[in-house]
């Protein structure tokens, strides 16, 4: 990608080798969160003018470095984690073996973690740090207890369900395995990272509100600053939103929509974020109902 669009990427590597050299470290989100936004808007315009040659002619410098920003920060993070700045990381057999049987079915084919073993077993895991930056590369950031599972699925209730930003499905996978059938969709932007399977319908999440009128929706790690979840507060359908995210503001969810909504009461729930792992990610589970007209 570097090589097919030297031009974005000599801005951002210029603007992340200066922020590095002055030991910025926080400037590399703010730089990162400004050019997602406007990838963002950029992919908004396109909707429904994919035609219009000129426009997409604008918009790829934008989304182009977007992109840039979230792989240059993706081997940041994995840099710093492993601790080397060179090299293939990956885990040595034993941690191999211990997460895949604690999180994977098969490949990288999540399941329900079962607390029990992961608490048995992950204190024996010494890679613990650089799990995230690897699986992060692949469109995973986080995993879902059992236990999870099955309170969401107890606050779904045999209503409607939507997952928006739904990535390769997984947690509407695993609800629906559960008895909690749940609808995926997601507008498969990261098509460079995720290989979409069937059932996540390519949708954008405005579109898919407004098509199926869901009584809830979820949502598993939305990107920070987004602009789709406002959509969700002014659903008519929606009776609850359940955010499955990072309690660091930073790092996922629009913060000023949750703040800016008046037609929901927000509960914060220590109990379901700890089903959210590995503990180390600071998990934070937000649950938003509708208030009583």
């Amino acid at each position: 990608m570097i090589d097919r669009y030297p031009r974005e990427w000599e801005e951002v590597g210029r603007k992340l080798t200066e922020a590095l050299a002055a030991g910025r470290i926080e400037k590399l989100g703010d730089l990162a969160r400004e050019a997602s936004a406007s990838a963002d808007q950029w992919q908004s315009r396109l909707r429904g003018a994919s035609k219009n040659r000129k426009l997409v002619e604008q918009a790829r410098p934008p989304l182009v470095r977007g992109r840039l920003w979230l792989l240059a920060l993706d081997q940041c993070a994995l840099a710093a984690a492993a601790g080397q700045a060179s090299g293939k990381v990956r885990f040595n057999v034993l941690n191999g073996l211990l997460i895949q049987k604690l999180l994977f079915r098969q490949g990288l084919e999540r399941k329900p973690a079962s607390l029990t073993w992961f608490r048995l077993c992950w204190p024996l895991v010494s890679q613990k740090r650089i799990l995230m930056p690897l699986v992060q590369s692949q469109g995973i950031f986080c995993f879902y207890s059992g236990k999870l599972i099955v309170e969401i699925s107890s606050l779904i209730a045999g209503r409607s369900c939507l997952e928006i930003a739904a990535g390769d499905g997984t947690l509407s996978r695993l609800l629906t395995e559960a008895g909690a059938p749940v609808r995926a969709t997601d507008d498969h932007s990261w098509t460079h990272v995720i290989d979409f399977p069937e059932q996540v319908e390519k949708m954008a999440a405005p579109t898919a509100l407004e098509r199926y009128r869901p009584q809830v929706v979820i949502c598993s790690w939305p990107p920070p600053g987004n602009l789709f979840e406002q959509q969700v507060f002014t659903t008519p359908s929606v009776e609850l939103y359940l955010v499955i995210g990072s309690r660091h503001a930073f790092a996922s969810g629009n913060r000023q929509a949750y703040a800016g909504q008046k037609g929901f009461e927000l509960e914060v729930s220590p109990r379901l974020s700890h089903y959210v792992l590995p503990p180390e990610l600071d998990s934070e589970v937000l649950i938003f109902r509708r208030r009583e007209s």
